[in-house]
């Protein structure tokens, strides 16, 4: 197959006589026909959108058409189709097939305004002006075409008065006070519409002049730019005539085109109830293909076929061997690292592909495609539209939360388990926040599988303050030669609020190290820790729950040591 957009391709041979008989000319015709051809319209039914861009499918109805080999110039299309990725079907006729795709691409002169409904955003003045000087123009002919026939009609009525009373008087009906009223009345109008119809046309005359002028301006100051248009030729065999239900359905991928999830997370609070979480799924869809899109079916795909389909290539790791040295054996050197806590949902789902956070859209590593519920019609302007998917409510829990060592504010999170009858994931995306009917700002839904818990932040209480200070001590065994390394952390919470307000339970959490050599001890000093924690989690996550009343305040304190055996160096 042939791609070739700079020249005109080889037309195929012609077809037997009896396979193009009784068919149209224009878009049935030679492939080497000019752009002024008719083209068979082929639209756009049904869109994929993926993530960087979009499979489009389009389809024609060729009706009754008798056997053989047909041409067909089909369009216009976007000229942003990708060449190798066109795929031609005939639907309707049994063994029809399609033989040949290739898009056509010229390079035409940019239609004027009139055809295009006016200058675009980016015209010049000189273009715009011409343009309303062509408006004036035209509505001035009209005018004169108007006043033209306006005066004729007068001119017909004064002859046939004329006439009337030439006849009247050699008849001797003699009514000469009607007929000077007649005459005066029709001699007025048409003086009035006489000198409008000359005013007209001296108006016109000058906009004419006007305009000649404007365009010579417009054509030495700016050279009006070629548009790529393009079509498709398709050539298709017909084993046999078709009864008027043949169809048939292109497909190519095109850039400019691409989605984005997004969600609207409605928190209703109620002291009576458990508190519920509307969660509304929808995406952003932009689309700069150069053709708008009506009515067209769309499916939301995650999928990647820009990506190479082949494993990645392993470079050679050379693993030599060596006598360590005495001192290397004497010493072991500790690195302190962070380390992010994945929790994508129960344990049988925590598989290694959805812990993988991919760019763009995050879809847990598996391909994944949801449809649009009702066709959509989208512009080809380039901006965001915002398309519902559908929503779910689920209980939910509300949590006051502070982490003072990453912010000191606290936070009210809210926490949902996610059980979609769909059994569809959520996709990482942003979340449009409201509570109590008002938009309280926006935050980042990370993936969730189903049956997963997911966590929102619905903004920072503006009540409370956290004020944190840490402090440090190293001592070393003389004896012994352990080093030991005492940490005390201080957090003090306050809370302002109206005395009528009543108490609040918040969760401060505050993290330890955890050791992964032997060599290295955690210990929490529970005595000088105080209050003591609620709960400290195999992560090193310790976390105390405070009730506050208003202009309350709370110091918690955790106090512990990190302990080195002999030989073991700790990082400053």
């Amino acid at each position: 197959m042939s791609h070739d957009d700079t020249r005109q391709p080889t037309p195929l041979s012609a077809p037997e006589p009896h396979a193009s008989a009784g068919l149209p000319t224009g878009p049935w015709a030679d492939p080497s026909a000019g752009p002024s051809a008719d083209l068979l319209p082929l639209p756009v039914t049904a869109v994929t959108l993926l993530e960087d861009r979009a499979e489009l499918t389009r389809t024609h109805r060729l009706g009754a058409v008798p056997a053989g080999v047909h041409r067909l110039r089909l369009g216009p299309v976007t000229p942003l189709v990708v060449d190798h990725s066109l795929r031609g079907e005939l639907a309707g006729v049994p063994n029809g097939r399609v033989l040949d795709l290739r898009v056509v691409r010229r390079w035409t002169p940019q239609p004027p305004a009139a055809v295009t409904g006016g200058p675009g955003e980016d015209a010049s003045a000189t273009e715009r002006q011409v343009h309303d000087l062509s408006e004036q123009l035209r509505r001035t002919e009209l005018e004169v075409d108007r006043l033209s026939g306006r005066v004729a009609v007068l001119d017909q009525l004064l002859g046939d008065l004329h006439r009337a009373i030439a006849e009247g008087a050699g008849a001797g009906e003699a009514q000469p006070q009607s007929w000077a009223e007649e005459l005066d009345r029709a001699e007025a109008a048409h003086e009035e519409h006489a000198e409008a119809l000359r005013d007209a046309r001296l108006r016109r005359g000058r906009l004419k002049e006007q305009l000649i002028r404007a365009q010579q301006a417009w054509e030495d100051a700016e050279t009006r730019p070629m548009v790529l248009s393009a079509h498709i030729e398709a050539s298709v065999e017909l084993p046999a005539a078709s009864a008027g239900d043949a169809q048939l359905s292109v497909r190519h991928l095109t850039p400019c085109a691409l989605w984005r999830p997004a969600y609207r997370a409605t928190l209703e609070e109620d002291e009576r109830e458990q508190p519920r979480l509307l969660l509304e799924r929808d995406a952003f869809v932009w689309q700069r293909t150069g053709e708008p899109w009506h009515d067209v079916r769309v499916t939301l795909s995650t999928a990647r076929p820009a990506r190479a389909a082949e494993p990645p290539y392993l470079a050679p790791d050379v693993i030599t061997l060596r006598e360590r040295s005495g001192e290397e054996r004497r010493t072991v050197e500790v690195d302190l690292r962070e380390v992010e806590i994945p929790d994508v949902g129960p344990a049988d789902l925590a598989s290694p592909a959805l812990l993988s956070v991919l760019p763009g859209v995050d879809d847990g590593g598996e391909a994944r495609s949801l449809s649009v519920p009702q066709p959509l019609s989208v512009p080809s302007d380039g901006r965001a539209h915002r398309v519902a998917l559908g929503g779910a409510s689920a209980a939910a829990s509300v949590e006051l939360s502070c982490a003072p060592e990453l912010t000191p504010v606290v936070v009210r999170t809210v926490r949902f388990r996610h059980t979609s009858d769909a059994a569809e994931p959520l996709l990482s995306g942003p979340v449009d926040l409201v509570r109590r009917g008002g938009f309280v700002g926006r935050a980042d839904l990370r993936f969730t599988a189903p049956g997963a818990t997911a966590e929102i932040g619905f903004g920072s209480e503006d009540t409370f303050r956290a004020v944190r200070s840490v402090t440090e001590t190293r001592e070393t065994g003389a004896l012994t030669g352990r080093s030991v390394r005492g940490r005390e952390v201080g957090v003090t919470l306050s809370r302002f609020a109206p005395p009528d307000a009543g108490p609040v339970r918040v969760v401060v959490r505050e993290r330890i190290p955890v050791s992964e050599v032997s060599g290295v001890e955690i210990r929490v000093d529970k005595e000088r820790t105080t209050p003591p924690p609620d709960a400290v989690d195999a992560d090193g996550i310790v976390r105390w729950e405070l009730t506050l009343a208003p202009d309350e305040r709370r110091t918690l304190l955790l106090r512990y040591d990190i302990v080195a055996g002999r030989g073991v160096t700790l990082p400053d």
